[in-house]
């Protein structure tokens, strides 16, 4: 009876790990998306789009020209010097790098685009033109006089840019007129998180670019693509699934539809100017969910309209605290989409004490393999924060009193001290669902367990009655 009662545990455990192991068995050309390349996020990666297998373009190596191309003043060239983006700028950028970073690929996007403006004046107050400067192949040219002779008003602190649809002519005005190195929109296009400072004139201005991914939660349309009894998206090669991280997670489904947790991107290029200061943000198309160019536009002017910003926008002209509020938009959505997990994790942790199923160990483990996902987007969030409390704006050298100059940094490092604890809370929070999931699944496992030793001494109950009949019968039979 103990080798029958070993023999069923071993097969119930055999059986219970194989269905646990399905959810992520396959191989690696299944995975979705792969790991982006950090090693190309930043400028100071001296060979960008240039890995060890790949050879070094001779022809650049034997150029008689300057590395550093002088600026164009875009009056002589007559719109020439953008066509020729990325090269007409940084000439190290060659024809097979532009290609394998997907910037060649994007300029030959033609689609309209839509450029749509916020002004901020030196009093703090936030102003829409309401005219949307619209691209199309017909408006190309009309585009680039504006981009290049258009003044701003005499008291404009800082233009930010909300680009919809960047098409390649766009993509290669905006990164010749305001000198953009590509790594921009290489890290925008590949989901690469970048954070970097470059062009530093000390007492003039710099660059700084953001680039890095976050979660939120949408509404997901129910009929869109095949899901499996956990509302996974399945694997398109029959027989082999990977659990991607990189896919919605699906939380259930309400009256409107299916809620999910979707991977968003915030991109922004911030130019500091003693002459003027621009943000330009690029948004990437979404599969899941409206465009959300307009809404995140609304939303920094909304930020306009607060009491506690408007006191630092009033009192500073440094553009980082219009970051700040691109920043915070981040973490609106992760802290909604943490809460939202929440949510489902209990839902998950009732239907296990009401009725266990072995089954909802591969929803479990999928959660937890999203989870860990999480947590290393979240630790990018920190260092965009930490990078951008200790990247000064050079111009206040020059063109801040010492009061000023003293109250930016104050405000700067309390306000991006915020953020950090905010994110700080964030991570508590989803190490504590952790431990949630993994209690779960200790239940799920110790139900099994409770199982099998009800169904062996059932088994062994049986085995004893059997017994007791097998003796009864040869007392018969001795008798006769």
């Amino acid at each position: 009876m103990q080798n029958t009662a070993n023999h069923l545990n071993s097969t119930r455990t055999t059986h219970m790990l194989s269905n646990i192991s399905q959810p992520w068995q396959g191989q690696v050309g299944d995975i979705i998306k792969r790991a982006p390349p950090h090693r190309h996020s930043a400028p100071s990666a001296p060979w960008p789009w240039l890995d060890l297998r790949d050879e070094v373009d001779r022809a650049q190596l034997d150029a008689p020209s300057e590395p550093v191309p002088p600026l164009c003043d875009h009056r002589a060239c007559e719109g020439l010097c953008w066509r020729g983006y990325p090269q007409s700028c940084f000439p190290n950028w060659t024809h097979n790098q532009v290609t394998k970073s997907g910037i060649a690929g994007a300029i030959q996007d033609r689609r309209r685009c839509i450029i749509y403006y916020l002004d901020v004046n030196d009093s703090g107050i936030f102003t829409d033109p309401k005219e949307a400067l619209v691209v199309d192949d017909s408006t190309v040219p009309k585009t680039w006089n504006i981009l290049v002779a258009s003044k701003r008003p005499a008291n404009n602190c800082v233009r930010a840019l909300f680009v919809e649809n960047m098409s390649g002519p766009v993509l290669q005005m905006l990164g010749t007129r305001y000198n953009i190195e590509p790594f921009f929109f290489s890290s925008s296009l590949n989901w690469i998180p970048s954070r970097y400072q470059e062009d530093v004139q000390p007492g003039v201005g710099d660059h700084i670019t953001i680039t890095m991914s976050f979660l939120r939660s949408i509404i997901h349309d129910d009929s869109d693509g095949e899901k499996d009894q956990f509302g996974s998206r399945v694997s398109a090669t029959p027989g082999k699934r990977v659990i991607d991280t990189a896919s919605p997670l699906p939380l259930g489904s309400g009256s409107e539809g299916r809620l999910e947790l979707v991977l968003d991107l915030l991109s922004v290029h911030l130019i500091r100017n003693i002459k003027g200061n621009t943000i330009i943000s690029y948004h990437a198309k979404q599969k899941f969910g409206p465009d959300k160019t307009t809404y995140l536009r609304d939303r920094i002017q909304f930020a306009g309209r607060s009491v506690y910003w408007q006191s630092i926008f009033k009192e500073s002209s440094d553009p980082t605290f219009i970051l700040l509020c691109y920043v915070w938009h981040a973490l609106y959505a992760w802290d909604e989409a943490l809460e939202h997990l929440y949510s489902h994790i209990c839902q998950l942790e009732a239907n296990v004490v009401e009725k266990y199923d072995i089954h909802l160990t591969e929803e479990l483990h999928r959660i937890r393999a999203h989870q860990l996902h999480y947590s290393s987007l979240l630790n990018d969030f920190r260092k965009t924060v930490e990078f951008i409390r200790a990247t000064h704006n050079p111009a206040i050298a020059s063109s801040f009193t010492t009061k000023d100059k003293n109250f930016t940094e104050a405000v700067m490092d309390r306000e991006c001290q915020n953020l950090l604890n905010e994110i700080k809370r964030l991570e508590l929070d989803r190490t504590m669902q952790d431990k949630r999931l993994k209690n779960v699944m200790d239940l799920v496992f110790s139900s099994v367990n409770i199982e099998d030793s009800q169904r062996v001494r059932e088994m062994t109950e049986a085995a004893v009655r059997d017994s007791a009949g097998m003796s009864s019968y040869k007392g018969f039979k001795w008798i006769f």
